[in-house]
């Protein structure tokens, strides 16, 4: 295998157009989500249409268990990763107080610990061969707090922050860390979290647009990608730091109460 990118997330979204970008520009895969149909059917495609090497990895990352499993696997199959994208999360909607529990949990795991111990895991081995891409999806909303969605939009900011964090202390190697950040993308998260109802959701960019630009931000080595927003919504995130807080979470909150 060569040129090989390690993908999360990838069976469906921004994950699998993210698999078909790289196959296309002639790079072998590591695919993982945890539905083993759909990335058997990723395999095909892709290793048929572009002559492309892929590998499937079925875990759920919200189970903390089997986040050092991928790696372990990897290793196991001595598969060196030159660029990893961390693009599994999901978001919910409803007051906090109110949400099952056990969903915010999970969200917290997935969108926070399995990203960071998976970044630590092959970020080492980048180190010592000096050489590597990490591009790691977080979202517009990490730049407010978001009333109605609290546990997804603070995801979201420690996605942002973490990833600036440490691609400022690889400053001086050959490795670089992205993050991209989407506004609403047309993608099953949408409909499953309840978010596709609200006003925030009336606009949403295609997920092979937002793969794109995180795609090719990572490949120049950019800091942040902002994607998928519309000219609107681009006046309004320049706004938000010039407007009081308690405004912005009126907004927020008014935004994302979902129409019956």
């Amino acid at each position: 295998m060569k040129n090989i990118a390690l993908i999360t997330g990838a069976s469906s979204g921004i994950g699998k157009e993210f698999a078909k970008i790289h196959a296309e520009r002639g790079g072998d895969l590591v695919v993982v989500a945890r539905s083993e149909n759909k990335l058997l059917a990723l395999k095909k495609s892709l290793e048929e249409k572009y002559n492309t090497k892929v590998v499937i990895i079925t875990k759920d990352l919200s189970d903390l268990s089997q986040v050092e499993e991928v790696y372990q696997e990897v290793k196991s199959q001595e598969i060196e990763i030159d660029y990893l994208i961390n693009n599994a999360g999901f978001g919910g909607l409803g007051k906090f107080h109110e949400r099952d529990w056990s969903k915010d949990l999970a969200m917290i795991n997935l969108n926070i610990t399995a990203l960071t111990a998976l970044t630590r895991f092959f970020l080492d081995d980048m180190v010592k061969k000096n050489k590597g891409k990490i591009l790691n999806v977080s979202s517009t909303a990490s730049f407010m707090p978001g009333p109605l969605q609290a546990v997804y939009y603070a995801t979201k900011a420690y996605v942002t922050f973490f990833s600036n964090a440490i691609a400022q202390e690889l400053h001086d190697t050959n490795i670089t860390v992205t993050t991209l950040m989407p506004g609403a993308t047309e993608t099953g998260i949408g409909s499953s979290s309840g978010m596709d109802k609200t006003e925030l959701f009336k606009d949403t960019a295609s997920p092979y647009t937002v793969a794109l630009d995180g795609y090719n931000g990572m490949i120049k080595g950019k800091l942040d990608v902002i994607s998928g927003l519309t000219f609107s919504q681009k006046i309004m995130m320049k706004a938000v730091p010039l407007t009081p807080k308690k405004i912005i979470l009126k907004q927020i909150y008014t935004m994302q109460q979902a129409s019956e």
